[in-house]
């Protein structure tokens, strides 16, 4: 334990030292959007409180156009989609874990390094220090294990509301719906069973209200969406997405909803953060069971909306009324 607690000590000098005045690179992100929303941007807002960096001077490198995630942190955002296409992303980035052994970033990696030197010819902040992900996975990592209290991690966060200011046309929703976001994940694995009791919810939804899909017709990772079509109130904003967009048109669509139905993780954790009634769907909530303590801990602790898990193995005992109020 005393090597750990050394080394958690040896992480937090070396952020102090990154964290210095003039221009800062945070980033590159090339991992899941559950630990970007979940801890990394919170774990950015408090480097930035605790060594009072102005965010004039903090540029963000990240993918899906999600500038508005670092409101107030980042006043730059770099997009890393403007620089190589999501088929070599997703090659480099399978190499880069293969390497790893992780989907984590625990080191700098060439693919970061590449990515860097784009940001700083897209900047000009040729000589800009670089606060890494590898910081915050390596502080946070015995947490994740079971061997940190919570409170470990909340000293070393800050968690706000998030709030999103509109960037994109989204004239052609309807005024009212629920925004449903279903992909494929290890909590949440691909089967028949699961596409059947999904389509149903999808389609149960649909009798009450307008549903619209934030699937995005592409693959960025290896998760896949699950479609569900052909029902006049049920819709899709896949035209409107693209690499460099697709995470930021979601994430506003998700804040104009009534209720937020998604699984469990990545984009599911801010719903509840930007005010929005979140229902997360697992298959096996020990693949979570970490996250999930942490998450529900930060919205009982700030003004955020109800937040609900559920096992779709229950659907049919789950009551509709709770997620659409009559």
């Amino acid at each position: 334990m005393i090597a750990k607690l050394l080394a958690e000590r040896r992480v937090l000098r070396q952020i102090r030292a990154t964290a210095v005045r003039g221009p800062l690179f945070v980033g590159p992100w090339l991992s899941e959007v559950g630990y970007e929303t979940l801890y990394w941007v919170p774990f950015l807002k408090w480097v930035q409180q605790r060594f009072e960096l102005d965010s004039r001077d903090l540029i963000a490198i990240s993918r899906g156009g999600v500038q508005s995630w670092y409101e107030g942190i980042a006043d730059t955002y770099v997009e890393l989609f403007d620089a190589m296409t999501p088929e070599d992303f997703n090659r480099r980035n399978q190499s880069r874990q293969s390497e790893g052994a992780t989907h984590k970033q625990m080191g700098l990696s060439s693919l970061d390094q590449e990515l860097l030197t784009f940001a700083r010819k897209q900047t000009g902040a040729v000589d800009a220090a670089v606060l890494h992900p590898a910081l915050m996975y390596r502080l946070f990592r015995e947490f994740w294990l079971g061997y940190r209290p919570l409170s470990f991690v909340q000293d070393h966060v800050v968690q706000t509301p998030w709030r999103i200011a509109p960037r994109f046309d989204l004239t052609s929703l309807p005024t009212d719906y629920v925004a449903v976001k279903l992909y494929t994940a290890l909590s949440l694995p691909s089967s028949d069973a699961n596409r059947q009791r999904l389509r149903g919810l999808v389609h149960q939804l649909a009798k009450n209200s307008h549903v619209v899909l934030l699937d995005t017709g592409v693959a960025f990772d290896d998760h896949d969406d699950y479609v569900f079509e052909g029902n006049p109130r049920v819709h899709t904003l896949r035209h409107l997405m693209t690499p460099a967009n697709n995470l930021g048109v979601q994430t506003e669509v998700i804040a104009r909803a009534r209720t937020f139905v998604s699984t469990c993780g990545g984009l599911a954790w801010v719903g509840p953060l930007m005010g929005v009634p979140t229902v997360a769907l697992f298959s096996d909530p020990q693949l979570l069971r970490a996250h999930l303590f942490y998450a529900r801990t930060v919205y009982l602790n700030s003004d955020a909306a109800p937040f609900q898990t559920v096992d779709i193995g229950g659907l049919q005992m789950f009551q509709q009324e709770w997620m659409l109020p009559r």
